[in-house]
């Protein structure tokens, strides 16, 4: 069983950046893709973005230009890095990975941007 441990959430300002982790327990990490979700309340989830096991990325339009995802398979981690937050990137962030065995998600990590 896989398990994803995202971390880096918090609150930070409007115009300000977080880099969000993704740690990923077992060895598949590096043969699958990954992304980052989103939450905000009384919303469903949505993809911000997500990368393939080679290095490919595509983004919401919400996070193109501000946002950049990224993975380091030798460490099993994945990452979000996020700049010139807006209020309405308030949400809870999720970590998913896609295997063969099916969809995999972290916990979650809270991100509060202040105006």
């Amino acid at each position: 069983q896989v398990q994803l441990v995202e971390s880096g959430g918090g609150l930070v300002q409007a115009g300000g950046s977080l880099r969000l982790s993704c740690a990923a327990s077992g060895n598949i990490f590096r043969f699958n893709s990954m992304g980052w979700y989103r939450q905000a309340p009384g919303k469903e989830r949505e993809l911000v973005a997500r990368i393939t096991n080679s290095g490919l990325t595509n983004y919401a339009s919400s996070a193109k230009g501000r946002f950049t995802i990224s993975r380091d398979n030798a460490k099993n981690t994945g990452y979000l890095q996020m700049s010139s937050l807006k209020p309405e990137d308030t949400a809870v962030y999720y970590c998913t990975l896609l295997a063969p065995t099916g969809r995999h998600w972290g916990q979650g990590t809270q991100v509060t941007v202040s105006s």
